[in-house]
């Protein structure tokens, strides 16, 4: 996995440098510069994205289960794993559950939130990529761009769907079927960890009300994310008006979505943006210039993101070292009240040297002796 990672990863940047290389790199700059404070509104556009899709995440719980400041913190770690490290753009929100269930949540519940809120954001998506295609095809016919997302779309149903279905009831008894013969099931058993995941996943899923709330904040968010494209290419000089940024953002998330196993979708970005922004009569270093932009937005919050991470992890490892320094102290004072004082025969089992008092009372009955 770490191969194909690299291989991915060098394909992309080989593929960036080639494309920076062929639209100029001096135009590519002065695009750049010509974005001027709409560098950072798409930075700002952003962070309100992702505080906004933590609260999303927060939606899914149980009332009063978690706390929003933590949704929407560990959320801006999810993100900047998913977006600066090769984890395949999921690895951050498997360690933003891990997060979530020190935070006095249930394992169980923390790790079905996570399933839940990709289930709600690739739903989102899903819906946000339509509307978007429904939207270039009004605007530019039936071009080959719109029949590639249309033969993408096809095969992102089926995915989605079994994505769904493996949460579901048929999903819990194959995996209790697959542990029973291979990792041994009694232990997952003893600790119920598969059947209170699951009995999660019914109560997230079975609270509609919920669900859909989280549904209409993602697919907010999605549409939040359209401003990025709309201000960016505003400054740049370049006017588009809502309908055909949303048509550019929904479709080069599509494609983002697409290339989840490279780091940062390198290469795919940035050649997907060229074609749509095409499509508007928007230069190649213009589009390029747009790619940038984003990936400054990436770092703005991404890096931030990190360094909570790296705050958070440190204070847990920091308390864990405080409770394991503190329990070998209360154990050893318990067993020094409660253990007796083991019998000593010689070096080779466990010799401890004669006690003070058994000298004392020696030098008394040597005078006696005496």
């Amino acid at each position: 996995m770490k191969r194909l990672t690299t291989l991915a990863s060098i394909a992309g940047l080989c593929t960036v440098v080639g494309l920076f290389m062929s639209s100029g790199l001096e135009d590519v700059s002065a695009a750049v510069m010509s974005a001027g404070w709409g560098a950072a509104l798409v930075v700002v556009a952003r962070l309100a994205a992702v505080a906004w899709a933590g609260l999303g995440w927060h939606v899914v719980f149980p009332a009063g289960a978690a706390r929003l400041v933590d949704c929407v913190s560990l959320r801006f770690v999810r993100e900047g794993i998913n977006t600066l490290l090769p984890v395949a753009t999921v690895g951050g929100d498997f360690v933003g559950a891990r997060l979530m269930s020190k935070r006095g949540v249930p394992g169980a519940m923390a790790g079905a939130s996570m399933f839940v809120d990709l289930m709600t954001q690739a739903l989102t998506q899903l819906l946000f990529t339509v509307i978007g295609l429904g939207l270039l095809v009004l605007i530019a016919g039936d071009g080959p761009i719109a029949r590639t997302v249309a033969g993408g779309l096809a095969v992102a149903v089926p995915a989605l769907g079994a994505f769904y279905l493996i949460q579901r009831r048929a999903g819990h008894r194959i995996i209790q079927g697959l542990m029973s013969r291979f990792a041994s099931g009694r232990e997952w058993r003893a600790f119920g960890a598969i059947d209170q995941l699951y009995d999660s996943l019914r109560r997230m899923y079975g609270n509609h009300g919920r669900f859909v709330a989280a549904l209409a904040i993602h697919l907010v968010g999605w549409v939040i994310g359209t401003l990025e494209v709309y201000v960016c290419l505003h400054f740049m000089g370049y006017p588009v008006d809502f309908a055909q940024a949303l048509v550019i953002e929904s479709l080069a998330q599509a494609v983002r979505g697409a290339a989840f196993a490279v780091p940062g979708a390198l290469g795919a970005q940035e050649g997907g943006l060229i074609a749509l922004c095409g499509l508007f009569n928007i230069p190649a270093e213009a589009a390029l210039a747009l790619s940038l932009v984003k990936r400054f937005a990436d770092l703005g919050v991404g890096v931030p993101g990190l360094l909570l991470w790296h705050r958070i992890e440190a204070k847990l490892a920091a308390d864990t070292v405080v409770e394991t320094d503190r329990e070998p102290n209360v154990a050893i004072g318990r067993t020094a009240k409660l253990v007796p004082q083991p019998a000593t025969l010689g070096p080779f089992y466990s010799y401890a040297p004669p006690r003070m008092g058994s000298r004392i009372g020696d030098g008394e009955e040597l005078k006696k002796c005496a």
